[in-house]
């Protein structure tokens, strides 16, 4: 079943689509992520007082132990989420090219498309604008909607599906963290993990790591390519 290319049967039954947005929906090497990462290096240096190393090192700490930046700021230090938020995405969109291929090949999709971010809804808006995809997406699930709860939570899933009445078992979902797919997998959904173009290693040499061969059903680098293969695959079947 591990394979990073489609047959006309895999996607079938699916019409709950359900993208990651950074990293995921444009490419890892736009390295638009990286203009976020300074800025909450910057928020947690003059929240804190600290030096940028210094905050930076905190910065990554609260992340690995509380799933993002944001989580660990409020449990440690009870900052207001809507005013960090609105900072560290006060960026330059024009990193990100158009994607009009991505967009014709979400637009083909048969059923409901959803992004659901750890971000904010207005960051996943902008995002989707500058890619010319923003329309063909009926809802965005967001950081809020989740209460602050970052995935991979399993309540945050739950509480996606509760409020969109999505039905797992006939769903996808596309992420560029394999983690974030573990209980996506566990609920039924079909699971694509999305890579940068030109990663190192080969896709087999992925599917041998068992983190990943337990929660991915497909791997891809180009996802308009897939999702074309994806269309083109239930047209035929």
């Amino acid at each position: 079943m591990n394979r990073h290319v489609p047959t006309p049967t895999d996607f079938a039954h699916v019409r709950e689509w359900v993208f990651d947005l950074d990293n995921t929906l444009y490419p890892h090497h736009t390295n638009l992520f990286s203009q976020i990462d300074v800025a909450m290096t910057d928020y947690v240096s003059t929240l804190l007082q600290l030096p940028r190393d210094e905050a930076r090192t905190l910065q990554k700490d609260y992340y690995h132990r509380y799933g993002t930046t944001l989580a660990g700021l409020i449990a440690q230090h009870d900052v207001d989420p809507d005013d960090f938020l609105e900072k560290v995405h006060d960026i330059d969109y024009s990193w990100i090219d158009p994607d009009p291929a991505l967009g014709e090949a979400i637009r083909a999709l048969p059923g409901r498309k959803f992004i659901f971010t750890n971000g904010d809804k207005g960051h996943a808006e902008r995002t989707a604008r500058q890619l010319g995809i923003l329309d063909h997406f009926d809802e965005i699930f967001d950081i809020v909607a989740a209460d602050l709860v970052p995935k991979p939570a399993g309540s945050t899933y739950d509480k996606f599906r509760a409020i969109h009445r999505v039905d797992c078992e006939r769903a996808a979902m596309f992420e560029d963290l394999a983690r974030n797919l573990t209980v996506p997998k566990s609920l039924g959904m079909t699971t694509v993990l999305i890579v940068p173009t030109n990663l190192g290693p080969t896709f087999s040499e992925i599917w041998e790591r068992e983190d990943v061969e337990d929660q991915v059903d497909h791997v891809t680098d180009d996802l308009a390519g897939f999702l074309r293969a994806v269309t083109a695959g239930q047209a035929s079947s």
